[in-house]
């Protein structure tokens, strides 16, 4: 096949946590949901005028015409996911996306693309959080102006052989989110002090930083912090780090407990708050330094 030249939006979309799905499932059946999946995203994919380039493991590259098609999929190949039935083991759930986007030039030759648009795309996924949808300003330029008045900021972010950086975006799409978004397309300058934050529960510790800047925690075996709480929601909160702050964002039905040492307890139902220092949190219910149900936070500067 001849090799051409042409402007695409490049989408890839990584499944979230696929380790961790073959070792709690098993080989066959996480297979199966796994499969399901991709294809759920093909579907999307051809909806929306793109095709889908290659499907290797847990990641699919897709290619679309226009920037505004590759959002738009992005946003449907989410709600597709959720709510996709997978009988084989109701209980678990389905994966969560991680996905990046960029629109630009790309050589395509032999069925598959290259380019800088492409090398993009991987770095902007490599940034997204679980269920996040980030690209670059450049395509952020390019979409309609309802969907660009549903991204906002995160970075000024070094990718490889770029001078200076490149602006990246968030396209935020869920319910919770966008009621919190306001005046997302204006640049805020952040600081490049380093912050880390470390989250423990019973055994488990993830640690978020400028580079990983969502962890969401719930029931439901796909988040990142699963928490065994009968009073915890299926996905009950999540922390976000932006403009050099963590922020606890409750999005559950029985609220969420934040406790900083030093301080009074503070109950968050479907809004947020900073976390400073150390602490514990609760999922829909007040906990105790040494209880059990209590989420451990430090956040280091």
């Amino acid at each position: 096949m001849a090799q051409t030249t042409e402007n695409l939006s490049i989408l890839l979309a990584h499944i979230a946590r696929s380790t961790h799905i073959y070792e709690t499932l098993g080989d066959s059946t996480a297979k199966k949901l796994i499969d399901a999946s991709k294809a759920l995203l093909s579907e999307v994919t051809e909806k929306y005028q793109g095709i889908v380039i290659k499907s290797i493991g847990d990641e699919t590259m897709c290619a679309f015409p226009t920037a505004n098609d590759a959002v738009e999929a992005a946003v449907e190949m989410n709600l597709s996911l959720d709510d996709m039935p997978f009988p084989d083991n109701p209980d678990f759930g389905t994966p969560n996306l991680y996905i990046g986007i960029q629109f630009g030039k790309v050589i395509r030759e032999d069925g598959d693309v290259y380019g800088d648009a492409v090398n993009v795309a991987s770095r902007m996924v490599a940034l997204a959080g679980q269920r996040q949808i980030v690209t670059t300003e450049s395509t952020v330029k390019l979409l309609s102006h309802e969907r660009q008045s549903t991204t906002r900021y995160i970075d000024n972010t070094k990718v490889k052989g770029k001078s200076g950086g490149l602006g990246t975006y968030e396209v935020v799409w869920e319910e919770n989110d966008l009621a919190a978004t306001a005046m997302a397309t204006q640049k805020i300058e952040i600081q490049t002090t380093k912050y880390l934050l470390e989250l423990t529960y019973q055994g488990q510790t993830i640690t978020l930083h400028e580079n990983r800047r969502i962890a969401t925690m719930g029931r439901q075996k796909k988040n990142d912090l699963v928490v065994d709480n009968d009073r915890a929601s299926r996905s009950h909160a999540r922390i976000e780090f932006n403009e050099g702050k963590f922020t606890l964002i409750d999005q559950s039905s029985n609220g969420t407990i934040m406790k900083i040492k030093g301080q009074k307890s503070v109950l968050l139902k479907r809004k947020g708050a900073q976390l400073k220092g150390r602490g514990v949190i609760g999922l829909g219910r007040k906990v105790k330094p040494e209880s059990k149900a209590a989420v451990h936070f430090v956040v280091k500067s």
